[in-house]
């Protein structure tokens, strides 16, 4: 299976991009092709051989994406898998890309693939890094029901039958918004703890946009892919676990805002999910109330 990959980077971290690429390039098999998108800003050097496509704006985390995935034809379709790595991040091992074909083609409803993230002195995953509920065991793998956006793999296919990852959403839950999609025509996700991506240990909160982002997205998601009955209760209880982590006042001023922006403001497409799905959701540990 041909594999491709897509970097989305702003230009302010070239050593880490480098490092990045030279991971990619000393992948096992066939060489992965890879994509830098230059979101809204230049693209440092990067290795002969590598593409590259720059943006006059800031198109956000889902929408440079977006400009990676048509980068290999319509819908990606000049390859069969996407990688998409974080342009701080290191793949831990040169078989990543090997064990990717060797998933996809072993089980042909295996959609995406979710890579454990480690940081790269200690060694740790962080909780929120697991995507599931039951997150203490980061070397277990598993079937899930999200994936983690800078350290993934896509079976191209999915990206041709559901669409890319939403633009308008610029950064957050974007993940979550086409693994539901996936999940609602028939395709799994899996967790797996032996590809690896090192990144330093951040926090979400880092970024000065993230508590109006987080809530507005939030609201989007469930509009646009939710049936009618769960919408209120998956909200209502994010607002719930919200105020109970008692987030100092201006980020909870912020994320009000994009709670109601999130109402107030276009979703895009709604396309619930069938309840089958739900139950397929429940099934896998997170019922799309949480």
């Amino acid at each position: 299976m041909k594999v491709g990959a897509v970097v989305i980077t702003m230009g302010n971290r070239p050593a880490e991009l480098r490092a990045l690429l030279d991971s990619v390039a000393q992948q096992d098999g066939p060489a992965v092709e890879v994509v830098v998108v230059g979101n809204g800003s230049p693209v440092p050097d990067v290795p002969a051989g590598v593409r590259t496509v720059e943006l006059p704006e800031n198109l956000g985390i889902p929408g440079g994406r977006n400009v990676g995935i048509e980068a290999f034809g319509p819908g990606g379709r000049d390859v069969d898998i996407l990688l998409f790595l974080d342009d701080d991040g290191l793949l831990a091992r040169a078989d990543t890309a090997q064990l990717c074909r060797e998933a996809f083609a072993a089980d042909p409803r295996l959609g995406i693939v979710s890579f454990r993230i480690a940081d790269p002195d200690t060694g740790v995953t962080q909780r929120r890094h697991v995507p599931r509920l039951r997150a203490s065991d980061p070397m277990r793998s598993s079937r899930v029901t999200t994936f983690l956006g800078g350290a993934n793999a896509v079976r191209t296919r999915v990206l041709a039958e559901v669409g890319g990852l939403p633009d308008a959403f610029f950064y957050a839950h974007e993940e979550t918004d086409l693994a539901w999609r996936a999940l609602d025509a028939g395709w799994m996700i899996d967790y797996r703890a032996d590809m690896v991506l090192h990144h330093p240990t951040t926090a979400p909160s880092r970024h000065a946009v993230y508590h109006r982002m987080v809530a507005r997205n939030r609201v989007w998601l469930a509009r646009r892919n939710l049936p009618a009955l769960l919408v209120p209760v998956y909200l209502g209880v994010w607002l719930l676990l919200t105020l109970v982590r008692r987030p100092s006042r201006p980020a909870l001023k912020a994320w009000f805002g994009g709670f109601r922006e999130g109402w107030a403001s276009p979703c895009g497409p709604r396309r619930p999910m069938k309840w089958r799905t739900v139950w397929r959701l429940t099934r896998l540990g997170r019922p799309p109330v949480i």
